[in-house]
């Protein structure tokens, strides 16, 4: 099923005035090597740099998508792979968390110049994970825990200590993480935050989208570690072959199941695409 949200292509980036968002001098060349090292990095002065890329990364990276959210498009759109050196006017300023930054919106510019790139907004039926709960009883697991610590009140005192206020004691200890979330290749510890925004963070973990519907309320609290395949290439975390996978931990330790599924989701369609002419 395909509901169209937006009829026409979505234009080249554009800033909140108007004026079209683009790199200050960019080369594209298609990179023929074979290997297996591939990356994105940015480095001071405006510098952008894309090695060994496929075409659908370098959408995903722009429009700030996972893999999935991506739909369309020729087979080469991921076979082939490129080199992308690009240069902005400048370091581009911060820009909020969940907000495309100047050199995104600068490569979606690129995109529809050099590879006449015209993609449109829809909703598709995907497929999708729903998190319920894995017991019959509807009871978390033992690791899973509702968090008893005004984490609220604790961001309060510690803007108030910041401010030149009285000192606050942090609760959480490396063993114990009582406010906040810590991210590691394989161990997620997560204190005080709804299981919908967990929902959401393991989604990329799960290659699919996660939605919440285990009906459980409030904030809570668990430390889980699971196995994970190796990190992306040229990196250096191995795969624990010994871990148990992300999905038999949710349902032994947090009582969570993930049960495949299809929903109507958001997605970016790839109405048109061309081979660059390279430079």
């Amino acid at each position: 099923m395909l509901l169209v949200l937006a009829a026409v292509a979505l234009p080249s980036a554009q800033t909140a005035d108007g004026a079209a968002v683009g790199f200050e001098a960019a080369t594209v060349k298609q990179n023929k090597s074979g290997g297996d090292t591939a990356g994105i990095r940015r480095s001071p002065g405006g510098r952008f740099e894309a090695t060994n890329i496929s075409l659908s990364a370098l959408i995903t990276f722009a429009y700030q998508l996972q893999p999935f959210e991506l739909q369309g498009g020729p087979p080469w759109l991921t076979g082939d792979r490129w080199d992308v050196l690009a240069k902005s006017a400048g370091d581009p300023p911060p820009t909020p968390q969940g907000t495309p930054d100047a050199h995104m919106l600068a490569l979606r510019t690129l995109l529809a110049d050099r590879f006449k790139l015209v993609v449109s907004r829809a909703t598709r039926d995907i497929d999708v994970y729903h998190m319920v709960m894995a017991r019959p009883d509807g009871r978390p697991g033992a690791g899973l825990r509702q968090s008893t610590y005004d984490c609220l009140e604790l961001q309060k005192a510690r803007d108030a200590a910041a401010r030149g206020g009285p000192p606050v004691t942090d609760p959480n200890t490396p063993e114990r993480l009582v406010c906040g979330i810590r991210v590691g290749p394989r161990r997620v510890q997560w204190g005080g935050s709804p299981l919908s925004q967990f929902a959401n963070m393991i989604t990329r973990l799960a290659e699919r989208r996660v939605v919440d519907r285990t009906g459980l309320s409030g904030n809570w609290e668990f430390d889980i570690t699971f196995a994970q395949q190796a990190g992306p290439p040229g990196s250096d975390i191995p795969a624990d072959p010994n871990a148990a996978s992300l999905f038999t931990v949710l349902q032994e330790q947090l009582g969570l199941k993930l049960e495949p599924g299809r929903m109507p989701m958001p997605v970016l369609v790839v109405d048109s695409v061309e081979r660059p002419v390279e430079d």
